[in-house]
């Protein structure tokens, strides 16, 4: 029995993961945030609690993605003539797959602001998939990194270059196109890539600039009257649809554009931001139709972020600006109860672990992260420097922290 114990405590300690133990999209587990990660250190610099540090070439802004021992991200030549896609060792930071999924001899326009990978892939047992906009999105097997399927034929003009993030919704990869063209979402079969449905989104621009058309959103399913709903926001607009078909449920008009924060949900409410007209609603659950304002619960403009996405910590919302300003907020009446200034602006989304909120700058040198309590009264608990700043967001399991800088993809943890 003593013998049977010990083995079975030695194949736990030596399985890479566990029922809860993967960050598989943008934003983590459930797309909002949160962190079930234990034992992440509060502290570190270049010299101090890094596990490991690998060079990332290139220049992509998607956040990796973890599948028991594997980190995916992706990268492209800042050109946008190449695209490709890494796997990394989660336990030693070596390099086990670089694969270059496509050259593009025209590639369309991209500010130096954005870059040609910016949508972070998400990944599942044995597959991930992985996309870049309009140029191309593919799955492959996880375990010997081959092409199971790629589409290219979905197409729009973005611009300024992709940011949306693609999700997993049962057999069902969702897929967003905002451009400054056309706008649309599309839901592939996981399993071949072939199209289950695509939707326009038919709004009624105030403009006709094709800037106030764009949005980098990345949508979210909720269970709203027992029944799920896939809520996307857009510019101009929000609308939810049903996943399984597409059909649109209900829509708000908040104006705005450039959205690019993820929904988040809790108390009754849909927490929404307008893009870089900085609106937060806190939305009703239930309506149908176009909503009005007395679908709206409460609503602020007061450092409102458009890219880093919102955090909701049982009462308590959070929220780091585009210039770099954190605020806390009761998540059913708007109560502000705090804001702070951190530092630089932001672009990467906080995530929550252990009570405990990490925020990272996008600082061209010596970005920072700040570490501060998720709690009504602020207490900024470190401020850690790396050698370069942030745009993607951070992912946190186990008792690390896996934090990819504008050069680099660390593994911040006690060693």
């Amino acid at each position: 029995m003593r013998f049977a114990c010990s083995l079975f405590a030695l194949l736990v300690a030596l399985t890479p993961a566990v029922a809860g133990d993967n960050w598989p999209q943008f934003r983590g587990p459930y797309g909002d945030g949160i962190a079930n990660a234990k034992g992440l250190p509060i502290s570190w610099s270049e010299s101090d609690n890094i596990r490991w540090k690998t060079e990332i070439h290139d220049k992509g802004w998607s956040s990796p993605v973890i599948w028991g021992n594997q980190i995916w991200l992706t990268t492209a030549r800042a050109d946008g003539h190449a695209f490709y896609v890494l796997c990394v060792d989660r336990k030693t930071g070596k390099i086990l797959h670089d694969i270059k999924l496509l050259d593009e001899p025209n590639p369309a326009f991209c500010i130096e602001y954005n870059s040609y990978a910016s949508p972070t892939p998400v990944i599942e047992e044995g597959r991930i998939y992985i996309h870049f906009g309009a140029y191309m999105t593919a799955c492959l097997d996880t375990a010997t990194a081959k092409v199971l399927w790629m589409r290219r034929d979905l197409k729009c003009d973005h611009y300024r270059g992709p940011g949306s993030s693609p999700i997993l919704y049962k057999n069902l990869i969702i897929l967003t196109f905002d451009g400054f063209d056309v706008n649309y979402l599309a839901a592939l079969d996981k399993t071949t890539g072939k199209t289950v449905w695509k939707t326009d989104r038919n709004i009624d621009y105030k403009i006709d600039n094709g800037d106030y058309h764009k949005a980098y959103s990345t949508p979210s399913v909720l269970t709203g009257n027992g029944k799920p709903q896939l809520v996307s926001p857009s510019a101009e607009c929000t609308i939810a649809y049903e996943p399984d078909t597409g059909k649109e449920i209900w829509r708000i008009h908040h104006g705005g554009m450039n959205e690019a924060c993820r929904p988040v949900f809790g108390h009754g409410l849909i927490f929404l931001t307008s893009g870089h007209l900085k609106d937060l609603l806190a939305v009703r659950e239930g309506g149908t139709g176009i909503l009005d304002k007395a679908d709206i619960a409460w609503q602020t403009k007061r450092d409102v972020p458009s890219r880093p996405s919102l955090l909701l910590k049982d009462d308590l919302l959070f929220m780091v600006s585009d210039q770099g300003i954190a605020s806390c907020l009761d998540a059913k009446s708007g109560k502000l109860f705090w804001t702070e200034r951190l530092g630089a602006p932001c672009s990467a989304s906080p995530i929550y672990a252990e009570g405990r909120i990490y925020a990272a700058d996008e600082s061209k040198e010596n970005g920072k992260i700040y570490v501060f309590a998720a709690d009504r009264d602020f207490k900024l608990l470190s401020t850690n420097k790396l050698d370069a700043g942030c745009m993607a967001s951070p992912a946190a399991i186990g008792d690390a922290l896996y934090l990819r800088t504008k050069t680099h993809l660390y593994c911040i943890g006690q060693k």
